[in-house]
């Protein structure tokens, strides 16, 4: 693969990235803007608080197939693994800095979920089962998400080594964007839902 065809699929993805999920559905709902309201983080939770199940699963779909489809062009490319792992990140990248919508997006998890699927549906899945676990217990959605995208490099080391960094890459970067979260978790102050 030229460098050239991978920059464009790196702009690719963080564009199509750059599409707002949640704020959109929430305009089409007749919702209150989620970066205005609730947590202030346009994802399928905050939506969930603002208008129920339906806009929050349409919100997640569209957050998932943002990171899954740039990546499954690029899987069907031929791209190495590490040009995956570049390319998921521009994904993330878009929904957490969309360029669209004043550079304030989500956290990423689901765009990150979506970009594993077309490489290791396996690991998809364990990360879905871990987060649903983690979630049940705690009822802490970022939590579940912290907890799930660090376990996500060893889950890719046992599923698919060769995605382990690109994991790692990932990962970082869902932690990273979940620092205030963190401060909140270790001081109590977090919200779940009861």
């Amino acid at each position: 693969m030229t460098s050239a065809l991978a920059l464009l699929m790196f702009l690719c993805a963080y564009l199509f990235g750059s599409i707002s999920s949640a704020v959109l559905i929430c305009r089409l709902f007749g919702l209150d803007d989620p970066r205005l309201r609730g947590s202030g983080n346009p994802g399928a939770t905050n939506v969930f608080r603002l208008g129920g199940v339906l806009p929050a699963a349409l919100t997640l779909l569209f957050d998932v197939l943002k990171g899954m489809i740039p990546v499954w062009l690029a899987y069907f490319l031929g791209f190495s693994p590490i040009t995956l792992g570049f390319i998921a990140i521009a994904a993330c990248l878009g929904h957490i800095y969309p360029l669209f919508f004043k550079f304030r997006g989500g956290k990423g998890v689901a765009t990150a979920l979506g970009a594993m699927f077309p490489v290791a549906f396996p690991m998809a899945l364990m990360l879905i089962m871990t987060w649903v676990f983690v979630f049940w217990v705690t009822r802490v959605s970022s939590l579940a998400a912290i907890i799930t995208v660090s376990l996500a490099p060893l889950y890719a080391y046992l599923v698919k080594p060769q995605y382990t960094i690109p994991a790692c890459m990932l990962a970082g970067l869902i932690v990273w964007r979940h620092r205030t979260n963190i401060v909140r978790l270790w001081q109590g102050k977090e919200t779940g839902f009861r």
